[in-house]
């Protein structure tokens, strides 16, 4: 009934909240290390890096715009693929740092922005899912305290009944005992008769 608490680590917890910085600067980096192996003011690699971010976007439109199924994951896996292929050619081409620090500010809040919204919906459908847990878990208690309310009352009656029937015995027996006892007349009188125990007057 009781399902088991699982403790998260901190850092799983954390993981989410920076991944997207990490993502941002790691191909910040990427393209200053690219830019300083010859990438800066190669015409050649600017239109590469232009062609298959062009390439990223266009496939994230028409994904969005519902070719293919509609696909929402789809759509923005190809429009961050997108950025992240801008923001490393402009890292790679550019000379100096202030033209790549600003587009990496710019993609890192954008990327934060899209996250925050899936990270409100994961935590709609979290909370969600807790107060129906808790709700079922409610639900077993109650049943379980009815049946165990239930079994004592059937254990009771039976405990009652057999008592009875032992203070009967012992008081046919202490009477067998006694001076004048007369078998005879206890058959015509007739023996009192035990009370019906009915074990399913609960159910």
């Amino acid at each position: 009934m009781n399902e088991p608490l699982v403790q998260r680590h901190w850092a799983a917890l954390a993981a989410p909240k920076v991944a997207p910085a990490i993502g941002t600067s790691t191909v910040l980096m990427l393209g200053r290390i690219w830019n300083a192996n010859g990438a800066e003011h190669s015409t050649g690699n600017a239109v590469l890096m232009v062609a298959l971010a062009a390439g990223a976007a266009t496939a994230g439109a028409f994904a969005a715009a519902g070719h293919g199924g509609g696909d929402g994951v789809l759509a923005g896996t190809a429009f961050a693929t997108s950025g992240a292929l801008a923001l490393a050619g402009v890292s790679g081409y550019a000379d100096g740092w202030s033209l790549p620090i600003l587009l990496w500010a710019v993609a890192t809040a954008v990327a934060y922005g899209i996250a925050a919204r899936y990270w409100r919906t994961d935590r709609r459908e979290r909370t969600a899912h807790e107060r129906h847990t808790t709700g079922r878990r409610e639900e077993h208690a109650h049943v379980e305290r009815v049946e165990a309310l239930r079994a004592g009352a059937q254990i009771e009656t039976a405990r009652t009944g057999a008592a009875y029937a032992e203070q009967l015995a012992t008081a046919l027996i202490t009477r067998a005992t006694l001076p004048g006892y007369n078998p005879h007349a206890i058959n015509r009188a007739g023996v009192p008769k035990l009370p019906a125990v009915d074990l399913k007057h609960d159910q």
